[in-house]
């Protein structure tokens, strides 16, 4: 019987999960199938109904639902219990619906493998919702002690510091001046994706030697990643870490690891183009 897997999200039609995801199907010879579930937040117990009768094998999540999908699965481990945030949901044994988190893990083994001296670095994390307190774990696993959030929305990073008591506060009206003290910036908004808004001001500020990262990989480059680049500074975008955390999410699923190739990078390269 084909597997039936999906990704859950509003608005939901720029992801590039049902390329990857088919693209290890094939070539691991499993008979299933991954689609777009675009979805309110009326639907999210019927999506989960429908996970507990096998109609879906499993299923990611991403904006606005991480956080709310919460309220309508059995059990959350692991990384998502510590940052109260789920991408990947799937059925155990005993037909319990798990909630397990794999962005922490995605960015992690993307780009924070690479940074050296952690211990000495400070990390601010631009942004407070669905995907920041797995940016802010995964920061705190590589080593980083000293991390900021800033957000436009300032309840929200109070709202976060319950979470993660070490966190300190930027006010968003002076992230201007302030960004000029930190050695790794992580853009954990949405400024930037395709079509949306963003950011306005340009960083002219930041360290020569800032290491920037983008979780937006759709467009690959956006207006603030391609300023960074050309005055010099390390520039990283999203699509290392949305692969690694589909990696994981296979695992998962299947019990495969699967392995990230040229021909998979080349792939989802030329449909970001």
């Amino acid at each position: 019987m084909k597997k039936k897997f999906g990704i859950i999200g509003k608005p939901i039609k720029h992801s590039l999960s049902p390329v990857l995801h088919k693209y290890w199907f094939k070539k691991y010879s499993i008979n299933a199938d991954y689609e777009i579930i675009e979805a309110g937040d009326q639907e999210l117990p019927e999506i989960i109904k429908k996970i507990k009768r096998g109609d879906y094998a499993g299923i990611n999540v991403t904006l606005p639902f991480k956080q709310k999908i919460i309220n309508h699965i059995d059990k959350i481990v692991n990384d998502a219990e510590l940052t109260g945030s789920v991408n990947t949901v799937l059925l155990n044994n005993s037909k319990i619906v798990i909630g397990e988190n794999t962005d922490v893990y995605g960015l992690q083994a993307a780009y924070l493998k690479e940074i050296e001296n952690n211990f000495n670095k400070k990390a601010l994390v631009i942004g407070a919702g669905g995907v920041s307190p797995s940016v802010i774990l995964s920061i705190k696993k590589s080593g980083i002690k000293n991390i900021s959030i800033t957000n436009r929305t300032n309840e929200k990073c109070i709202f976060l510091k319950k979470k993660f008591s070490f966190l300190h506060i930027v006010p968003w009206e002076n992230l201007k001046s302030e960004i000029k003290k930190f050695d790794i910036i992580i853009n954990a908004t949405s400024l930037g994706l395709k079509n949306g808004d963003d950011f306005n001001f340009n960083f002219a500020n930041t360290k020569n030697e800032v290491i920037y990262i983008d979780t937006i990989y759709n467009p690959l480059e956006t207006k603030t990643f391609k300023y960074l680049r050309d005055e010099g500074r390390k520039v990283f975008n999203g699509l290392d870490m949305f692969i690694y955390q589909g990696q994981k999410s296979f695992y998962l699923w299947n019990k495969v690891n699967p392995e990230i190739d040229d021909g998979l990078v080349e792939l989802l390269n030329s449909k970001l183009k």
